[in-house]
């Protein structure tokens, strides 16, 4: 919950709605991961405390940037950097595993704080961290180099240059695995500065492995449903 939207959108304070997915996942201790901008992910601290107590939560904290100013143009509606930091150490405080997932980095653009975000996040408590380049599926393209045209006409051509060359020419990669990773001189050069900053950090760890060891069936009416017969 959720590399695609994230799940605590601003109306999720009234809708509850990842809360109530939450108490569920709870209820069967099913193991969940969380990735998210938002400072909102503290207030179910509770639950994710229980599950957390049966090795079955995670939270990723996805800080992309440390300005306020490009967070307020880049990322609305979502919580500022500080804010973000403040909720690695409030989960980390609780007992839940939680780090810090520097996505998306944007070459030209956001490339140059991948240490600064790091070293950052593990002031704040961060456990683990992670890091992937931008990608632009389908249409995305379009609206990137208008927003990017629109806000930073000055740096638009490099930044979509540098993009092409961690792709291959192209400014994403559809295939698994593939999709998540740069490839060719520039990339290695970033991976390079980030490996050597989590080592200095002491974040080079890897995510914690979530249990299953821990799942039930709760009893009751949906339980029910899970009898044989």
């Amino acid at each position: 919950m959720s590399g695609v939207t994230d799940p605590y959108q601003p109306v999720e304070r009234k809708l509850k709605l990842t809360r109530g997915c939450l108490e569920v996942l709870r209820d069967f201790r099913n193991p969940v991961g969380i990735v998210t901008k938002n400072h909102l992910v503290t207030r179910d601290a509770d639950v994710l405390g229980d599950l957390a107590t049966h090795g079955c939560a995670s939270v990723s904290i996805s800080v992309t940037t440390l300005r306020n100013d490009l967070q307020r143009i880049m990322e609305p509606r979502t919580s500022v950097p500080a804010r973000r930091l403040d909720a690695l150490r409030l989960l980390t405080d609780a007992g839940i595993p939680a780090g810090v997932m520097v996505a998306p980095v944007i070459p030209g653009l956001t490339d140059t704080e991948l240490p600064a975000i790091v070293e950052a996040a593990a002031g704040s408590g961060a456990q683990f961290a992670s890091f992937m380049p931008l990608r632009l599926p389908r249409g995305v393209e379009e609206h990137f180099v208008a927003w990017l045209e629109n806000h930073f006409p000055d740096r638009a051509g490099k930044v979509m240059s540098r993009l092409r060359d961690t792709r291959g020419g192209n400014v994403t990669d559809s295939r698994f695995f593939r999709r998540f990773r740069g490839t060719g001189e520039y990339w290695a050069q970033v991976e390079g500065l980030f490996r050597a900053t989590v080592q200095k950090s002491g974040l080079n760890r890897k995510w914690p492995r979530l249990s299953t060891a821990a799942f039930r069936v709760p009893r009751g009416p949906q339980g029910d449903l899970f009898e044989p017969g």
